[in-house]
């Protein structure tokens, strides 16, 4: 797994053992306005904190997508949290339907 780079230079460039994976997100919702959205979007952001995650991306009352990915700087997501993640968002009402991606490298996309 390890290339013929030094040990400190695929940590610089985030290779190998320090790749960084995140998930992208899509949601269908069914908001009536926007404090709907608003409530919905604050409780997934402050769910997610808790995950020692962040969300980056953007949406409107039908709809949302961002990526996952998490706050360390070497850190990443896990199935583990894509699983805690996916049953949050299948609790909420607000939710029609909502894919969440395979893990990909976050600073190149593979």
């Amino acid at each position: 797994m390890h290339s013929r780079k030094s040990r400190r230079l695929r940590k610089k460039l985030y290779l190998d053992e320090f790749a960084v994976m995140g998930v992208e997100l899509d949601c269908n919702l069914t908001c009536k306005d926007e404090s709907e959205l608003a409530t919905i979007m604050d409780d997934f952001f402050v769910y997610v904190d808790t995950l020692n995650l962040c969300v980056g991306g953007g949406g409107d009352l039908t709809s949302f997508a961002g990526f996952i990915s998490s706050q360390e700087r070497y850190g990443s997501v896990t199935e583990s949290d894509i699983s805690s993640i996916s049953n949050w968002l299948k609790g909420q009402n607000i939710v029609a339907e909502f894919n969440m991606g395979k893990l990909v490298d976050a600073n190149y996309g593979t």
